[in-house]
């Protein structure tokens, strides 16, 4: 009952700090990338994760277009504004944001850890193995 308590109080934590660092990457205080590296270790098993994992990479190569067309500029900010909130409060992302991640990505390429184990999921993924 403990460890069940205690998975649901990490997957809470790694979502609110998914949240931050969605804001940090909003207001400019946090690049992309930073925000990528920073990402929770082995947080593929949640899909709401992985769904933010992916809004971030799509944020970020969509950034020429959004310093062409400010309405599309607005709307991928408030967009990833929603995400941090949902994520901020705990909550699942709606099934349609997930959904619409899930059909281009089997998965996301989010770092398993620094250990042997972690290392050898994270090749295995990059080959497309697992």
């Amino acid at each position: 009952m403990t460890d069940k308590k205690s998975k649901k109080q990490l997957r809470l934590e790694e979502r609110k700090y998914v949240a931050e660092l969605i804001r940090y990457v909003l207001t400019g205080s946090l690049s992309v990338r930073d925000a990528l590296l920073n990402y929770p270790r082995r947080s593929n098993s949640d899909q709401s994760l992985t769904a933010a994992y992916h809004a971030l990479i799509h944020y970020e190569a969509d950034e020429d277009l959004r310093a062409r067309d400010t309405l599309y500029k607005e709307e991928q900010d408030d967009y990833l504004e929603m995400l941090s909130h949902i994520l901020e409060k705990g909550e699942d992302l709606p099934d349609n944001v997930i959904k619409n991640y899930k059909k281009y990505y089997k998965s996301a390429n989010i770092p398993n850890g620094n250990d042997a184990i972690g290392l050898v999921k994270s090749f295995l993924r990059f080959l497309n193995i697992s």
